[in-house]
């Protein structure tokens, strides 16, 4: 009898054993879940601070616009160029003493919008075309034609020259995939443009932007070299060396201003989609907090009035603060 209790009491020590080591093993999973969904949640909330601190920073980067645009209007001179505050320096904004925002606002006016190459009404614009396919020149880039991105961009799948593309090209691709058919979104969109390369598209992306309405014109007081040099097929590269140690000395006030230089003599150029303002600006956000960096890159608009106001948001742009930075004190 004693055996048998003895045998009894092992088998439910054993029971109790195997319960316990149980209980132990889901408490560890629960416990590492737990673990697990904490970080998330701690990530997850820093991420929201930083962005919510970012959307702080786009606003004072449109009061900054606002601002800029009141006192033009005060001088009387409505103009935009690279020496303004705003265009020169990137703004440091003390945040606490574990973070800092920086702040970078980039003029878009000065680029070639890649939604020139179409009108509103669906249209091809000759003079964006040529003016795009200069550009493609003057930065020595031979592996795409402004017909490929116009055929991107336009709403019918016809092809508008032997050197087009249409859904017929990238569907052969793996994995396929259609064109857009409409106007570009982000200049990011040109990767998936045949013939593009990635040596093509860092080439190319400093001097174009995907401003969401065509026609705005270009900003002769802050664009490129190459960009001015698209203008017209008679422009060497001296020639518009000679025109931007001008435009430091002194931004032009007009358009007619502009066109007035020896350099454009007999050239027979207009003010066609040509200006001295920018209407579309990029804000770059950047915020280190925490051994922690969230980074947003906003589009926004100004009209004629001065009134700003944002088009787009993307936090999936990194490294944009390119500008010499100024610190701006809490006082």
């Amino acid at each position: 009898m004693s055996r048998l209790v003895r045998g009894e009491r092992g088998v439910a020590l054993i029971m109790v054993l195997l319960a316990l080591a149980l209980v132990v093993m889901l408490a560890a999973g629960m416990t590492r879940q737990l673990n697990i969904r904490v970080f998330k949640a701690g990530h997850y909330l820093a991420q929201q601070q930083g962005y919510s601190i970012a959307l702080g920073a786009e606003a004072f980067a449109r009061r900054i616009l606002t601002r800029d645009f009141e006192d033009d209007k005060d001088d009387n001179a409505m103009v935009d160029s690279l020496d303004e505050v705003w265009a020169s320096n990137s703004a440091i904004l003390p945040l606490d003493e574990n973070g800092v925002v920086e702040v970078q606002i980039d003029d878009l006016g000065g680029r070639f919008n890649l939604n020139d190459l179409v009108t509103a009404s669906g249209q091809v614009d000759t003079l964006a075309k040529d003016r795009f396919s200069r550009l493609l020149q003057a930065l020595g880039i031979n592996g795409i034609s402004a017909d490929t991105l116009v055929d991107w961009i336009d709403a019918n799948d016809q092809t508008i020259s032997a050197y087009g593309a249409e859904d017929g090209q990238y569907l052969m691709a793996d994995p396929g995939y259609r064109a857009a058919n409409q106007p570009f979104t982000s200049v990011t969109e040109l990767r998936l443009v045949q013939g593009m390369t990635e040596e093509i598209y860092q080439a190319l992306k400093p001097y174009v932007a995907a401003v969401p309405v065509s026609g705005v014109g270009i900003n002769v007081n802050t664009a490129s070299g190459p960009v001015l040099q698209s203008l017209h097929e008679k422009l060497s590269e001296s020639d518009i060396q000679s025109v931007l140690k001008k435009r430091e000395e002194q931004p032009f006030e007009n358009v007619q201003d502009f066109l007035a230089l020896p350099e454009f003599a007999g050239l027979g150029l207009t003010a066609a989609e040509l200006t001295v303002q920018t209407r579309f600006f990029e804000v770059v956000s950047r915020i280190t907090y925490d051994n922690r960096v969230v980074t947003m890159v906003s589009t926004v608009f100004r009209n004629g009035e001065g009134k700003v106001r944002t088009i787009s948001r993307d936090t999936g742009q990194k490294n944009r603060i390119t500008k010499e930075p100024y610190t701006i004190s809490e006082g």
